[in-house]
């Protein structure tokens, strides 16, 4: 019975998930198959296996019960603005339970350049001069500044007045998914780096609009990261189990001589 149970255990943990986060839901979507990238954890750290040539998008799913705004990195770089990342800058407003695939970098309101699989070296980041964060792609989330109403004053904002509120008290937690791996990964790390990047593509329509949202508190609420290589290099850091092939008992054919004889 223990043995059972002990393997059953094993068997979760090392099994691929699809998606990362707790208050919102990250996945890695293949464009040409519309399925999720399988996810591997490993040291803390969330992994994809990308395919070099293929185009990839980012798919948001807002698990709360109000607004959510996402800052959203590719390589260290925004993915709306182009500027090298930071958490304080813009991003996408998720309404309540919406979900929403980032499909490459903004170039308008109606139009992205697609992400797709990349050398480093034809990567967007490293073609503008920044290939140092090339393999990472990160959301930053943060939930809305909701003002408490008192009750005399509910009746004001029936008729447009507006409550007077202090602001309202905000948790700051930091998630799983961003806290740092331990010395024997950040030793796996260092031995390879990325071999993919991710490119700018062809164009394609992807509609938004602008919209006003008040943070919070000025730090993420959840901060997510999601590393991405190609499978190979995933296999060699073990953090993909490598595929051995089983030797089979009755493979078809007869006897033949040895070499020499």
């Amino acid at each position: 019975m223990k043995r059972w149970m002990i393997a059953a255990l094993l068997t979760v943990f090392c099994s691929p998930v699809f998606s990362a986060g707790q208050i919102a839901r990250v996945e890695v979507i293949d464009s040409a198959s519309g399925r999720a990238l399988p996810v591997y954890s490993s040291g803390g750290r969330y992994y994809v296996a990308g395919t070099p040539g293929r185009e990839y998008s980012v798919r948001l799913k807002n698990r709360l019960h109000d607004q959510l705004l996402a800052v959203v990195s590719v390589d260290g770089v925004n993915v709306v603005t182009g500027e090298t990342a930071s958490v304080e800058q813009g991003g996408y407003i998720l309404g309540q339970r919406q979900h929403f695939d980032i499909r490459g970098w903004r170039k308008s309101l109606d139009q992205v350049a697609s992400f797709y699989f990349s050398s480093v070296d034809q990567s967007y980041a490293a073609q503008t001069g920044r290939p140092n964060n090339v393999g990472v792609i990160g959301v930053a989330l943060f939930k809305r500044k909701v003002y408490p109403v008192e009750l005399e004053e509910r009746s004001d904002l029936n008729h447009g007045g507006r409550a007077r509120s202090s602001a309202a008290p905000s948790s700051k937690t930091r998630s799983s998914e961003s806290s740092p791996a331990d010395s024997s990964e950040s030793f796996a790390d260092d031995r390879l780096e990325s071999a993919l990047g991710t490119g700018h593509g062809r164009r394609q329509t992807s509609v938004v609009r602008y919209g006003h949202f008040e943070r919070a508190s000025q730090s993420p609420n959840e901060t997510i990261a999601i590393y991405y290589d190609s499978r190979a290099h995933l296999i060699a850091r073990g953090i993909i189990p490598g595929q051995r092939r089983q030797p089979d008992p009755f493979p078809v054919g007869f006897v033949k001589d040895p070499p020499n004889h």
